[in-house]
């Protein structure tokens, strides 16, 4: 017999955004269900009707979505206790928002029972029962929670069971098991989802998981293992504490190792694309450690790792990256080996000898580089210049005359600081002197320096920083420390970092800057040839 197809029931629009620093406008609500919805998610839950303004906004526009394949979901909860489902305004909202699935969730814990919404156990049954047939009735599929059902299991397995049993009664199309303050652990879900199974073998049982004790991901899985043929959770795991159990995760596994039937399986190559698009609309910065979709999923640092991984990719990687839309990446610093160097300039386009003189220097003086503060994993462009320069002879268009940079305040109605700065270099024989001013001292030489090489590279008017960190590298040093600066630059449509490292944070800044320019005209010499090789490190992808 062939295993259950899995639905996927998105919630990052309702218990996502409840994580912290986690907030999507309506706009971006509308978007992040569109996306979903491309990708193949099932059910998407976008709110709770009438808890804000923006959720009620939302399910106004989602009337006029016409989405492919997903459903629109509203969430709530049961009747109160002691009042007539036609009378209670929670569920009422829940029916005005028009969508084709309403989720409410129900008390399963006698704790809460008794103790937090004070009611009995049997008025509760009733709440649960009475709620979810009036919602079928008026033509929702309705799906139920039971919420806090995995403590409330272990309080007292037969009132759990009842409320479950409640729902079904009622009409629900799935009954899911909430581990709502996620300190279940996976070996309690394998035996308490079995029993669920084996107590009501003709229901369709759905999971719902935090990830309180790291385990949202393992949990879920073990829900399918044991039966349950619904997943909720959020992309990239956004949600409240510790977050909602990881689709980002969960997807893949079911899809690859589990080899179970989705209708998201056939745009899995699409999952790390989905994956930042949330995230930009989110303005999160992408997890780079994130399974399966993460910068860092298929990276090789170690010299023996990197040059296993380039003859049998297999060897250190558990699937193909382009699976789910990644790709492998060497990472370069002072544990590379020949190995790493060549695959790592390979990557760049540039072909090297394994046995030649220049790839055995080369090494030497990265690695003398690294000790002195420079970090080229994330500088892809540093890195590649470096390899033009010291093994091709490339000379650098901006060479350097002198630099200066001030801060002062100025004292009108308010006291006002800005900093101004002058540069002078010698551009193909072409000597410029520019001054120019900005908030701080970096932004003043950046723009003093774009403003001596836009005559000559109007290009470099595209160029726009996006991200700039300062990583002090021996801090026992104190206010002598080395700094070692990276900046992270666009011209739009590409991405590419650099480094600069010195004791002195304006020099270490200037190197960065300096670099981030010279790599943009030799992207322009190149005729964007370079885009594919050396300019993949794409900070957002929308």
């Amino acid at each position: 017999m062939d295993a259950p197809k899995i639905s996927i029931y998105d919630t990052t629009l309702r218990d996502g955004s409840q994580g912290e620093g986690i907030s999507f406008s309506v706009n971006s609500k509308i978007r992040v269900a569109q996306k979903l919805d491309q990708f193949g998610v099932d059910y998407i839950e976008a709110g709770w009707p009438g808890s804000n303004p923006r959720d009620l906004a939302f399910f106004e526009e989602a009337r006029n979505l016409k989405l492919q394949h997903a459903k629109i979901a509203a969430f709530g909860s049961t009747r109160r206790a002691n009042v007539d489902v036609e009378e209670d305004p929670q569920l009422r909202l829940l029916l005005d928002a028009e969508t084709p699935v309403v989720t409410i969730f129900g008390k399963t814990w006698l704790l809460h029972v008794e103790k937090v919404i004070r009611t009995t156990g049997a008025e509760n049954l009733a709440m649960i029962e009475d709620s979810v047939r009036f919602l079928g009735s008026q033509g929702r599929e309705v799906i139920y929670d039971a919420e806090h059902f995995f403590d409330g299991y272990k309080d007292n397995a037969e009132f759990a069971l009842d409320t479950l049993r409640a729902a079904n009664r009622g009409g629900a199309e799935y009954l899911v098991l909430c581990d709502t303050n996620g300190g279940t652990q996976v070996h309690e879900v394998d035996e308490i989802v079995t029993e669920v199974r084996k107590q009501l073998p003709d229901v369709r049982v759905g999971m719902h998981c935090h990830n309180d004790c790291g385990l949202g991901v393992a949990l879920s899985l073990a829900g399918v293992r044991a039966g349950a043929v619904q997943i909720q959770g959020t992309i990239n795991g956004y949600g409240e504490r510790n977050g909602n159990a990881n689709l980002t995760s969960i997807i893949p596994n079911l899809a690859l190792k589990f080899e179970r039937e989705m209708n998201c399986a056939a745009n899995i190559k699409k999952l790390r694309d989905l994956s930042l698009y949330i995230d930009d609309l989110a303005n999160q910065r992408p997890d780079i450690r994130a399974p399966y979709v993460g910068a860092s999923a298929f990276a090789h640092k170690g010299g023996v790792h990197a040059d296993a991984a380039s003859k049998v990719a297999r060897s250190y990687e558990h699937i193909d990256p382009a699976l789910v839309g990644n790709r492998s990446r060497v990472l370069v610093s002072d544990m590379s080996g020949r190995s790493s160097i060549m695959m790592k300039a390979r990557e760049m386009g540039v072909d090297l000898e394994s046995r030649s003189p220049e790839l055995k220097t080369f090494l030497e003086e990265l690695k003398d580089l690294e000790f002195r503060g420079y970090e080229y994993e994330s500088a892809d462009a540093s890195f590649k210049l470096l390899l033009d320069k010291f093994l091709h002879g490339r000379k650098d268009r901006i060479n350097l005359k002198g630099y200066r940079a001030m801060i002062s305040e100025e004292i009108h109605s308010e006291r006002e600081l800005y900093s101004e700065a002058t540069v002078k270099i010698s551009v193909d024989g072409s000597e410029s002197h520019t001054v120019a001013e900005a908030r701080g001292p970096i932004g003043a030489l950046d723009h003093a320096l774009r403003k001596a090489l836009s005559p000559i590279y109007p290009f470099v008017e595209e160029m726009r920083l996006v991200d700039f960190k300062v990583r002090i590298v021996d801090s026992k040093e104190g206010t002598d420390a080395k700094i070692r600066v990276q900046v992270e630059s666009t011209d739009g449509s590409r991405s590419w970092g650099t480094v600069g490292a010195s004791e002195n944070i304006v020099e270490a800044c200037w190197e960065a800057l300096k670099d981030a320019y010279e790599f943009k005209i030799l992207l322009e010499e190149t005729g964007g040839e370079e885009v594919e090789k050396a300019s993949r490190r794409i900070a957002v992808e929308a």
